[in-house]
């Protein structure tokens, strides 16, 4: 081999796995310590690397072994709140600047820069779209304008940026753009029909990022009849939407599944749908979860299901006078508090006194104390103190029954429960407990 073309090809193997750099300043300075970089995977994170911001600047190497994609910046705890999500194609040389006050600005990338500014005017074109329909407007000429206008900043974006990492973003998210003009009512059938015309559900990178996921979620929630008109209804047609999607990814990677149907559980558990929440785990998720090795999911999931508000409190049985009691064959009361705590908990021994003395003023509440011990020799001469507290003990401290039941992870935890026993609230502290009763 000729010297010359050696090197040609040498020159050809070190471009081809090039090692790029992502820099650049957050502000204010001092709120800002390190940046851990993760690639996002169909299945979820993967540590790359980590620096410190000093001065409020940084620089990431990333590693050649790093492959084209999106990637997660961690700027903060936790993690999946305070993150910058960029697209990271082994060539350019990234640099933005990220303000707590201004946001996202990218200094130096034309993979984020198409990324952000396509998203930023398709979503216009869009909501301009839906005003038109929003303010009643039936102009079929200005309509025509509207959708020419919706599909040139498709086109042209497209067209533009084909071949880059952002093009695969840009393609999948075409929207659906009438041909003619159409009802609000016809035009929402239609949104719905093809809102995965143009997705690859098989894309690595696009199973990677929050694009699909999110799509999904908009889907679920979002894509809805008009004539909705109770609960009920609400469920039964975010229900049907989620067998849809359960049906459009069931040939992916089981791990995006999981992650897919996860996110889908926490919009809904967030937003109170507990018969959609229910639904999504009992039918997909949980059984997901465990073919996926994530039995921890599936127990975290459980315990937030049991204990969300809303919820019948699990029951607790002690001892009183030699005979057993329980919260389930309790008297009505108007509510009911359940305190964990600990003898062994300074905070506790402080707390717990001043609060037995306050909550006489509540004549309609009725207190279980459950004590987390690994005895019972104080746990009896501090209970005796408060008298006007049921007390019931749960030996085994953090492993015990109760505190694995009710997910107690510090002392003192309250909770309250209506007339039902149902769980209507979780203050955070003695002041919260009182705030609450009060009011």
């Amino acid at each position: 081999m000729k010297p010359l073309l050696f090197l040609y090809i040498l020159l050809g193997v070190w471009f081809t796995n090039a090692q790029g750099t992502i820099s650049g300043k957050f502000s204010p300075a001092k709120d800002f310590k390190w940046l851990i970089a993760y690639e996002l995977t169909p299945g979820g994170e993967r540590y790359v690397t980590d620096t410190s911001i000093k001065e409020g600047t940084f620089t990431l190497t990333m590693p050649i072994t790093a492959q084209p994609g999106m990637y997660r910046l961690v700027y903060a705890v936790p993690q999946d709140e305070f993150y910058i999500d960029i697209i990271y194609d082994k060539k350019e040389q990234i640099t933005f600047n990220f303000s707590l006050d201004q946001g996202l600005n990218i200094t130096n990338s034309k993979e984020n820069k198409a990324y952000n500014d396509y998203f930023n005017a398709i979503t216009e074109a869009q909501d301009q779209l839906m005003e038109y329909y929003e303010n009643g407007n039936t102009s079929k000429e200005k309509f025509k304008t509207l959708t020419v206008n919706l599909n040139n900043v498709q086109k042209t974006y497209e067209e533009k940026f084909n071949g880059t990492i952002a093009h695969i973003f840009i393609k999948a998210n075409r929207p659906y753009i009438p041909g003619q003009y159409e009802s609000l009512e016809l035009f929402l059938k239609h949104k719905k029909t093809h809102h995965f015309d143009h997705l690859n559900v098989n894309d690595k990178i696009l199973q990677g990022s929050n694009f699909l996921t999110d799509k999904f979620s908009s889907y679920v929630f979002s894509a809805l009849p008009l004539t909705i008109n109770s609960a009920e209804n609400l469920d039964q047609e975010v229900i049907k939407n989620i067998e849809t999607t359960a049906n459009f990814i069931n040939a992916t990677p089981i791990s995006f599944q999981v992650k897919a149907m996860h996110q889908l559980w926490k919009i809904a558990d967030v937003n109170a749908m507990s018969n959609v929440a229910d639904y999504i785990f009992e039918h997909h998720l949980k059984k997901l979860a465990i073919a996926n090795g994530n039995q921890s999911m599936v127990d975290e999931i459980t315990m937030a299901s049991r204990l969300r508000i809303g919820a019948i409190s699990p029951d607790i049985s002690w001892q009183k006078n030699g005979k057993t009691h329980s919260l389930s064959t309790m008297d009505k009361a108007e509510n009911y508090l359940l305190v964990f705590w600990s003898s062994t908990c300074s905070h506790c021994l402080k707390e717990l006194p001043a609060l037995h003395k306050e909550l006489k003023k509540f004549n309609g509440l009725k207190i279980i104390a459950v004590g987390l011990e690994d005895n019972d020799t104080n746990w009896k001469k501090v209970s005796a103190t408060l008298p006007d507290f049921n007390h019931a003990i749960a030996l085994g401290k953090w492993e015990s029954e109760y505190a694995q039941t009710f997910g107690i992870q510090s002392t003192p935890t309250y909770i309250v429960l209506d007339n039902e026993k149902r769980i209507i609230a979780k203050p955070e502290s003695d002041k919260e407990l009182i705030d609450f009763l009060e009011n």
